[in-house]
């Protein structure tokens, strides 16, 4: 099985999948787009051609109900950052109002014994089942994805050494998310380990071959990202984990630019270990927790690194010394950060409800528009699209690279546009399904565009 899926093979024209809500009889606005000249592209499309596609896609789009439950989703603010944080849900805000006066308020203390200890369990299997493939037991709400990156890939690293002391190396490529490379690192430097690097092209991920090359003997554990956070590169995670298993390793998946918006099997994968963080597509808020998945085989294999009183076998024994718990309860540390995981249970319910497949072609049908649209207006004037072209290798957003892009984003910003700047030169489009329109997602390409003539 790998990461391709049928929505990825057909175009939006074809899917009939948009977001923009006919319901509320919104306009699409594009701030400052009437600087842009309404002109024809290389393939004789004009931008008054692109807003009758986009408003035929969003009256199309099955998903179109959902975009009002959105905070903000009404406004005439253009969002592409929804693969940094996601804009939140309306229920969810109730939730945590309810919360604070009810729950905290009104039961106190009492409330870890009524449901709040249980809350990083209950919540990971939600995202097991919506969102990553996993069943029950296998996934727990934690710390940042930086501290759980650490735990996971220092525990595999160590059960990989006790099991064969040669295996000594850590895999991971250059274009990998900065926290990944930066720990990989500081954990070889403080087991004795080594690091390999994969070199990888910016504009796509790590290939087959390029980790087949990379692994061997004296492998311990490989860290890749699913959805590159550069290019938006999909990798496919069966492939590559059966290549890293066949070299006797054990793998790390970074899960931040996957769940939520293209279809995640780590069981059928046969995944060991992965993390994610919440606050992209599952909409947890700013900062919310990440969660981590340990395949059941593996659980009580491993030791992680953060010894702690939340993950003991009995947390309230206080005893003399440290005996991790059975499950998962061994991968938490310290006291559970529950006010941080309230808010993406809305989200996962939603996810589950709608199905991810039905987000994976809205994605897929988003951003085959944005490429569409970058081709014919914003090409002519230097834009190169730095992501796959092919929606089956291509994650929830598009890299547009100019050498004016760091300016283009601050002077978007300005007019309520808000995409967010990768160097060298990259302007990231995140379009998060539930939330984005076909017709926001023109209105903001054409701000791009007059930006660029601005800038140049």
């Amino acid at each position: 099985m790998t990461t391709a899926d049928p929505a990825a093979s057909s175009g939006p024209a074809s899917s009939g999948f948009g977001a923009h809500d006919v319901r509320s009889g919104r306009a699409p606005h594009a701030p400052n787009a009437q600087d842009a000249p309404q002109t024809r592209g290389p393939a004789g499309i004009s931008t008054s051609d692109l807003e009758a596609e986009a408003a035929v896609l969003d009256a199309a789009d099955p998903l179109r109900i959902h975009r009002d439950a959105f905070v903000g989703a009404e406004t005439s603010l253009v969002y592409f950052d929804g693969n940094s944080l996601g804009r939140p849900l309306r229920a969810s805000v109730e939730r945590l109002t309810a919360f604070a006066l009810d729950e905290w308020g009104g039961r106190l203390i009492r409330g870890w014994d009524e449901s709040w200890m249980q809350l990083p369990f209950d919540i990971g299997d939600s995202v097991g089942r919506a969102a990553i493939g996993a069943a029950s037991g296998q996934t727990v709400i934690g710390d940042s994805t930086t501290v759980l990156l650490y735990k996971l890939v220092r525990a595999a690293f160590d059960a990989a050494v006790a099991a064969d002391p040669s295996r000594v190396e850590i895999v991971v490529d250059r274009d990998n998310f900065p926290t990944d490379r930066y720990l990989v690192e500081g954990i070889a430097a403080e087991r004795g380990g080594r690091v390999r690097w994969v070199e990888v092209d910016l504009a796509g991920g790590v290939s087959d071959g390029a980790l087949r090359a990379a692994v061997g003997p004296g492998t311990a554990v490989v860290l890749l990202s699913h959805v590159a956070y550069r290019s938006g590169y999909l990798a496919d995670a069966a492939t590559l984990t059966r290549i890293a298993h066949d070299a006797g390793a054990l793998v790390v998946w970074d899960l931040c630019h996957s769940a939520g918006s293209v279809p995640v099997e780590a069981d059928a994968w046969d995944c060991d270990l992965a993390v994610g963080c919440t606050y992209k597509y599952l909409n947890g808020g700013p900062g919310s927790p990440a969660f981590a998945y340990v395949a059941s085989r593996l659980q009580e294999r491993l030791a992680q690194p953060i010894q702690g009183w939340m993950g003991t076998a009995d947390v309230f024994a206080m005893g003399p010394e440290y005996r991790p718990a059975q499950g998962m309860r061994r991968f938490l540390s310290g006291t559970p950060p529950i006010v941080g995981m309230l808010a993406m249970q809305d989200t996962l319910a939603l996810i589950e409800d709608v199905g991810i497949a039905a987000i994976r072609a809205k994605s897929v049908a988003l951003t085959e528009f944005a490429v569409r649209v970058a081709d014919e207006l914003l090409a002519p004037l230097g834009v190169a699209v730095a992501s796959p072209r092919d929606p089956a290798t291509r994650g929830g957003h598009v890299t547009l690279s100019h050498p004016a892009m760091r300016a283009v984003t601050a002077r978007l910003w300005a007019q309520d546009v808000i995409p967010d700047y990768r160097d060298p030169g990259g302007l990231r489009i995140g379009l998060s399904p539930l939330s984005t329109s076909f017709a926001e997602t023109l209105a903001g390409l054409r701000a791009v565009e007059a930006a660029i003539r601005a800038e140049s």
